[in-house]
């Protein structure tokens, strides 16, 4: 089996932290070579770029959450906001947690028309997404595969979030589903985007490229358990199309559990998967309740797709969050 990645020990919060002080004044467009980080890990951390800890699933236990994922070598986890009210816990969170969650405040589409029916409230939005805590606007964008809210609802306040974000020169998140040409076009609107981050891809590769052509970065997910096209994420991994530089991870907590008995999923992707890792993902996360420390388990399929190392995977998705969202 693969070297693992969720190894980290208490030793790891110094060699992390190494790596971190280096990464803290990092700005968006600074261009270092991965390979020169190397040396400042001893033991390698992971960051989940996506985990809905203000999810009522977690309102018992969330110590034992956030504990365990730091256990499997979790270091960072970041929280979104998806309506004013979850943005303003995810905030909260942020200050019980200092150092190990980070907020977003976003309205995800689906919200939208309650912006719409309660214009006040967005005051208070923007006085959530200016908080130091809060290092990301978003998620927001257009979903259609449900019609929760109105599609002119969801591009009205899709666009002032966009706006919002440059104002706030904070990097953006984008939800998309079945919508990828609108999202586009209300984009190229911006001539001065900051760095934009595809959340929980679940596209085809197609796709993918043109996300990337525009220097997006894209977030994967456990969705790669459950995909069995041959036009989609795991070709997006397998042909080399997604640079290593553009990628994140996340869990999508308590959503997007990571099947790795998937009959579908290839046995050098299953082998990949060490006992470690395994052993956090089927004691404590299931398909009603996963949870961030099934991270590792993640990244390890990420790298058999990608014919990577672990480590390397490891080492870049981390690398990639402390520079976006300039993490301490």
């Amino acid at each position: 089996m693969a070297q693992s990645v969720a190894g980290a020990t208490n030793s790891a919060n110094t060699s992390a932290g190494a790596g971190m002080a280096i990464s803290k004044n990092l700005g968006v467009g600074v261009d270092i070579d991965i390979v020169d980080m190397k040396h400042c890990f001893e033991n390698l951390i992971v960051i989940d770029a996506g985990a809905n800890l203000t999810n009522k699933k977690y309102s018992r236990d969330l110590e034992s959450v956030i504990q365990r994922a730091k256990d499997a070598g979790v270091q960072k986890i970041m929280v979104p906001g998806t309506s004013v009210k979850s943005s303003k816990e995810a905030l909260r969170l942020s200050r019980i947690y200092p150092d190990i969650i980070y907020s977003t405040a976003g309205i995800h589409p689906h919200d939208s028309k309650s912006i719409i029916e309660e214009p006040n409230t967005w005051f208070e939005f923007e006085h959530i997404a200016a908080s130091q805590e809060c290092v990301a606007i978003g998620p927001c964008g257009l979903d259609y595969q449900r019609d929760f809210s109105e599609p002119e609802a969801q591009k009205e306040i899709f666009e002032k979030q966009i706006h919002l974000a440059c104002r706030l020169n904070k990097p953006l998140l984008i939800h998309e589903r079945s919508a990828q040409q609108d999202v586009l076009d209300i984009l190229d609107k911006f001539e001065n985007l900051p760095p934009v981050i595809v959340r929980g891809f679940m596209g085809t590769a197609d796709e993918a490229v043109e996300y990337l052509n525009r220097r997006f970065y894209i977030s994967l997910t456990g969705y790669l358990c459950k995909d069995k096209s041959d036009s989609g994420v795991r070709k997006l991994l397998e042909n080399g199309t997604l640079p290593i530089d553009r990628l994140l991870v996340e869990t999508d907590s308590p959503f997007m559990y990571p099947n790795t008995r998937a009959s579908k999923l290839p046995q050098h992707v299953k082998t990949g998967i060490t006992e470690r890792s395994l052993l956090y993902l089927h004691r404590y996360c299931t398909f009603q309740r996963n949870e961030p420390c099934s991270l590792p388990a993640i990244v390890e399929m990420i790298a058999a797709f990608m014919k990577k190392t672990p480590d390397e995977v490891a080492l870049a998705t981390a690398f990639n969050a402390l520079k976006l969202f300039g993490l301490s």
